[in-house]
């Protein structure tokens, strides 16, 4: 069983940053994907950063260049950086994972508000 807990979601006025952290714990192996995704209300669960093996990245178009994913395999945790922030960053952000058996876990979900 995998458990994942996110934290380091807040408030924070627009242009600021923040830095959130997925702890996780069980069965991880770093040869498999870790993500964020984020649901603003009203709007779909998206994909906003993943990371496999260290080495392979996506980025939402929407936070290149002002959001940075990486990865602790030795803490079992995955960050996200995120500067620059906007008020359409908004939402609750959720940590994934994906292991060898396509199962697919989800954190609880930290809350980002970028207002002034």
């Amino acid at each position: 069983q995998v458990q994942l807990v996110e934290s380091g979601g807040g408030l924070v006025q627009p242009g600021g940053s923040l830095r959130l952290s997925c702890a996780a714990s069980g069965s991880i192996s770093s040869a498999y994907a870790m993500a964020w995704y984020r649901q603003a209300p009203g709007k779909q669960r998206e994909l906003v950063a993943l990371i496999r093996s260290g080495a392979l990245i996506n980025y939402a178009d929407s936070v290149k260049g002002r959001f940075r994913i990486s990865r602790d395999n030795a803490k079992n945790t995955v960050y996200l950086q995120m500067n620059s922030l906007k008020p359409e960053d908004t939402a609750v952000y959720y940590c994934w994972y994906r292991g060898p058996e396509q199962d697919v876990y989800w954190g609880q979900g930290t809350q980002v508000t970028v207002s002034s």
